[in-house]
This record gives C-alpha cells, sequence and structure tokens, in this order.
C-alpha cells in the first residue's frame, strides 16, 4: 500500500501575508471574492464581482468610466463600501467555496456567506451586500 502524504493546513493568516491575495466564491458560484494586499497598491481591498450583474442595475457611467460599471463592489480597511469601474474580473476558478452560514476573515475584512446573499465589512462596520436579485453599499 502506498503512503499518503499529509500536509498540515497553512493557517490563513500566514497564506495571506506570503500570497497577498485570497480568493472565494459562494456556493451558487455567482459571486466571486478576491482580497489583495500588494505592495503599492494603496493597501488592503476586498474586491466583489456578481457573475448575473447588479441588480437593480445601476444609472449610466460615471464620467472617466470606460469599462465595466455594473458587476464590482469594493471594499477599502475604511469608508463605505462602493462599486468598481474595472475592466477586469475577480473571477478565479480554483477560488474556494464559502459554504452558506460560514464567515471569511482577513486583513480587517469579513464576509459573511448567506442563502439570502454576502455581506462583507470592514472594521467600521461599512461595506455591501450582494445578492442575485438586489444589492447595497453601507
Amino acid at each position: 500500500m502506498l503512503a499518503r502524504r499529509y500536509d498540515p493546513p497553512v493557517p490563513l493568516a500566514a497564506l495571506l501575508l506570503v500570497a497577498g491575495n485570497f480568493f472565494f466564491h459562494t456556493p451558487s458560484k455567482n459571486i466571486y471574492c478576491g482580497y489583495t494586499d500588494y505592495p503599492g497598491q494603496g493597501g488592503p481591498s476586498l474586491r466583489c464581482d456578481i457573475r448575473s450583474g447588479l441588480r437593480p442595475p445601476l444609472p449610466s457611467k460615471p464620467p472617466g468610466c470606460d469599462t465595466d460599471w455594473s458587476t464590482s463592489l469594493e471594499l477599502r480597511p475604511t469608508g463605505r463600501g462602493y462599486v468598481l469601474c474595472a475592466g477586469d474580473s475577480i473571477f478565479n476558478p480554483r477560488a474556494r467555496t464559502l459554504a452558506y452560514g460560514t464567515t471569511w476573515r482577513g486583513g480587517g475584512f469579513a464576509c459573511t456567506s448567506r442563502t439570502t446573499g454576502l455581506t462583507c465589512t470592514n472594521k467600521q462596520r461599512h461595506g455591501f451586500f450582494l445578492a442575485w436579485g438586489r444589492w447595497r453599499v453601507f
């Protein structure tokens, strides 16, 4: 019989410090999120994209936004969540699933996955809520 190799799990804090990022998605695979903290990028941020688009839809794009304006929300360590003008996606096929009823915490952020949607906050309790049929920033 072949021996199985066992690698103990890496603590999330160590993963964040080494990799500088962490990706997850909701069980429905409609919402994908990424925590990033790269040097020179203005500090850590948490971004979530909703593949079905923000509903209700946003008003027209603001001046200077020449890319997508209907799928991404972002949160910084301080301040309210906001809609992000982005020409890329946080979609990552290797992202971990954040099971319903569980919370991910990292870098001063917390995201809780529920069957009703995803709520993400910073230490100031600002953040956003994302679901298939509704969304809000606070």
